[in-house]
């Protein structure tokens, strides 16, 4: 069982470079969003989410409070550094090459990605629906590292799983429009339906973009309910949170 209320991924990320992924259990909040809900724009009580986030803080020792934007399912992406002291922006991934700078990215279903260089001088988070999939989220983080695409190292964290993710034909042509090496991640399932590996369809845009260095992928929020939020499975739902910083 796990002891503390997130997931650490498994890459030979420098050592200087800290990240989790968290899961549902360790918070305050109450049905439906039981109950480490860290989304604050899904009908929880804030001083739930407010003490939610405080305690991944102190728990996680996280140098500085995230940035947390707000999620449009597209594919800008921000630099830290030109963030100013509003409380929220709309983007999907965040950049920093700014030690203790925390990225974070909220999910429940779509897929969170973090990136960093073998350096441990840059770090990203991205948050990618099918949609900024598909618009090249993934391909936008990638181009704001100084470091060449070949030097990076991407982490997938929980996402919806390939045999949960029932898409239709619009779903499918997104990609395939794109590259027909995307048809080897859809599977029929009924007429005009298919089940779309979303973790395969991130790889193929992460080597297109010269990513090579790809660790994770193996999870299923649909399915694992006990400690993952899934907004497919349960409808009105909590988020779990991905972030990744670095030390001096």
């Amino acid at each position: 069982m796990t002891k503390t209320p997130w997931i650490e991924p498994v890459w030979p990320a420098p050592p200087n470079v800290h990240a989790l992924s968290t899961i549902r259990r360790g918070g305050v909040s109450q049905s439906p969003w039981a109950s480490l809900n860290l989304g604050d724009h899904v009908s929880d009580d804030f001083r739930h989410v407010t003490e939610n986030r405080r305690r991944l803080k102190h728990l996680a020792s996280l140098p500085h409070e995230p940035r947390w934007l707000t999620q449009v399912h597209g594919c800008d992406v921000l630099d830290v550094a030109g963030l100013d002291a509003s409380p929220s922006c709309e983007a999907d991934a965040l950049y920093s090459n700014r030690a203790e700078s925390v990225c974070a990215v909220l999910t429940a279903d779509c897929l969170p990605v973090l990136f960093a260089d073998v350096e441990g001088r840059e770090v990203a988070a991205a948050h990618a629906g099918w949609r900024g999939l598909a618009s090249g989220v993934l391909e936008q983080t990638v181009g704001r590292f100084v470091s060449a695409p070949e030097t990076l190292l991407a982490w997938l964290g929980p996402a919806i799983g390939p045999e949960s993710f029932e898409v239709g034909e619009d779903v499918r042509d997104a990609f395939t429009a794109w590259s027909g090496d995307c048809e080897a991640a859809f599977v029929e399932h009924g007429e005009g339906h298919w089940l779309a590996d979303i973790y395969q369809l991130a790889c193929l845009r992460l080597r297109k973009a010269g990513v090579t260095a790809i660790y994770g992928g193996d999870y299923c929020t649909y399915s694992d309910a006990q400690r993952f939020y899934s907004y497919r499975r349960d409808g009105e739902t909590g988020r779990m949170a991905t972030l990744i910083w670095f030390d001096e």
